[in-house]
């Protein structure tokens, strides 16, 4: 663990009273919540200025956690279409559990198992899914590093997380499958 433990526990107490957060995850700076809380959700979508038509995904500790969203086959499914190396979001079809404004009309919703130490700690100890989307007003590039995020969105949210506001790679956003009803997969976002 490589991450302050005061920081860590902010951000959970944020997340537990249904705040929303700016935090580092394994791919770029995001904006977060409980992904069980409507109004928590809701709220992401105001900071951002977004349509709530368009999806948010959510990150989740690991593949056992994740099957209480999503259907077993579904997960061993996916499995096959995740990469090794980089940061992959999967959209899953029958997704329940979550709030109804991360659920697509098709019931399907995104989900992606994070690879940083502090998001897949966050998502453990909370018990839920994390919202991950980027840091940004809708419509505007995705900041590539902490420095490049809007003022407005550090003064929207409950808690903005020290960990990795230093760090000076520039991250990519995550590669985007889709599980099709058939069995197959679509790469959306290679």
């Amino acid at each position: 663990m490589t991450y302050s433990q005061a920081d860590f526990q902010a951000a959970l107490s944020a997340l537990r009273r249904g705040g929303v957060i700016l935090y580092p995850t394994d791919t770029v700076w995001g904006i977060g919540c409980d992904a069980t809380s409507q109004e928590a959700v809701e709220r992401i979508f105001r900071i951002k200025r977004r349509a709530d038509s368009k999806a948010m995904l959510s990150l989740i500790d690991s593949a056992e956690s994740l099957m209480r969203y999503v259907d077993t086959a579904a997960v061993e499914a996916a499995a096959a279409v995740i990469d090794p190396v980089r940061p992959t979001t999967v959209i899953y079809p029958g997704v329940t559990g979550i709030s109804p404004g991360l659920i697509a009309p098709d019931g399907t919703a995104g989900f992606r198992i994070s690879r940083a130490d502090f998001s897949r700690d966050l998502c453990r100890e909370l018990g839920h899914p994390l919202v991950s989307t980027s840091a940004n007003i809708s419509g505007h590039p995705a900041p590539a590093s902490f420095s490049d995020i809007d003022s407005q969105i550090r003064e929207a949210v409950d808690y903005v997380v020290i960990h990795d506001r230093d760090a000076d790679v520039e991250a990519a956003p995550s590669r985007i499958v889709t599980l099709n009803p058939d069995g197959t997969s679509t790469v959306i976002r290679p």
